[in-house]
């Protein structure tokens, strides 16, 4: 099944005209008695589109929209401008070495990550920014809570497909600006709020070549889609944000906590060793106006929503009394 959000799928159901919004909502709580409460809010809706005859998504040889493109699918054709293209990364894997290479690409509907592997990273040598990409015979898959395109074998780019163009782009960016309060499950915002809590950071150990975490067997590492690997490590770290209408807890993975704090691996691993070092850096992080976005998910163990960071930055207090007065 897609992983497609809760919000996205009401408003594909209710777009058939096939049902009204309250008897939509009506419906959905009856599924979920009807099965015991076994199964969640998006698992009812899928079969309810299922029970109605509505299609949830495209087929994934038709030419998608970035926005409709969701973790599972295969065979995926999409196509966008490059906005982001990323530095060639080297790894290695017991005796051999491998290298991988990611662009980020949009339509009007949104962006998404596309992840190349080994050779397929060639692919890239003559790719620049502001290029147009066709892609062919991807497949989509789920990396920290974000959709990311990967290549089987039949994978195919193409560089500024003749006749092809893409207008505009709808970067992260570009997410509306919600209060806390308002948020819902599956949602993409932008916050403007306070650190008012900060956490210890978590460390563990990563797969080089997908990012998922490699668990120890013995004196080795295993990843669950690549088998033994040497790992890199990686951190999570976890903030309460108040914007005055309510308050969130809010994860920032690696790259986010290196954005914010202005440091490296390098200089995050003695905070894994010495976790009583980062007590001066959650004290300074206390008051801080941040401005992020990202994506809203429900954590089921603690049946609370969360804020799954993307971008961060600190917010500039002239420029958003600016954005107030012109509003």
């Amino acid at each position: 099944m897609f992983k497609v959000p809760l919000p996205e799928l009401r408003e594909i159901i209710l777009q058939s005209k096939k049902i009204t919004p309250r008897d939509l909502d009506q419906r959905l709580k009856e599924k979920i008695n009807e099965l015991s409460g076994l199964i969640s809010e998006e698992g009812a809706a899928h079969i309810i589109a299922n029970e109605l005859g509505v299609e949830l998504t495209k087929k994934g040889s038709e030419k998608l929209k970035v926005k409709e493109i969701y973790a599972g699918m295969r065979d995926v054709t999409v196509l966008g401008r490059v906005v982001k293209k990323f530095d060639v990364r080297e790894f290695s894997k017991e005796e051999k070495k491998g290298k991988l290479c990611a662009v980020i690409i949009g339509d009007e509907t949104g962006t998404i990550r596309i992840v190349f592997w080994n050779e397929q990273v060639n692919l890239l040598e003559k790719v620049s920014e502001n290029d147009i990409l066709l892609i062919k015979h991807a497949y989509a898959k789920e990396n920290n809570n974000a959709k990311e395109l990967h290549f089987g074998e039949r994978g195919e780019v193409q560089i500024n497909p003749e006749g092809q163009e893409i207008i505009t782009v709808k970067t992260t960016s570009a997410a509306e600006r919600k209060k806390i309060s308002e948020l819902l499950e599956g949602q993409s915002a932008e916050l403007l709020a306070v650190v008012v809590q900060a956490f210890d950071p978590r460390f563990f150990t990563v797969c080089p070549r997908c990012n998922r975490k490699a668990t120890p067997n013995g004196e080795t590492y295993n990843c669950s889609e690549h088998g033994e690997v040497t790992p890199s490590q990686s951190y999570v770290l976890n903030l309460i944000l108040d914007d005055g209408s309510s308050t969130i807890r809010s994860v920032f993975w690696k790259n986010q906590v290196n954005h914010l704090l202005g440091k490296e691996e390098i200089t995050m691993l003695p905070y894994r060793d010495n976790p009583g070092s980062f007590e001066e850096v959650k004290t300074e992080l206390l008051g801080e106006q941040l401005k992020i976005t990202g994506n809203v998910r429900k954590n089921e163990m603690f049946e609370r929503l969360e804020f799954n960071v993307l971008t961060v930055e600190k917010a500039n207090p002239e420029n958003e009394i600016a954005k107030l007065e012109s509003a």
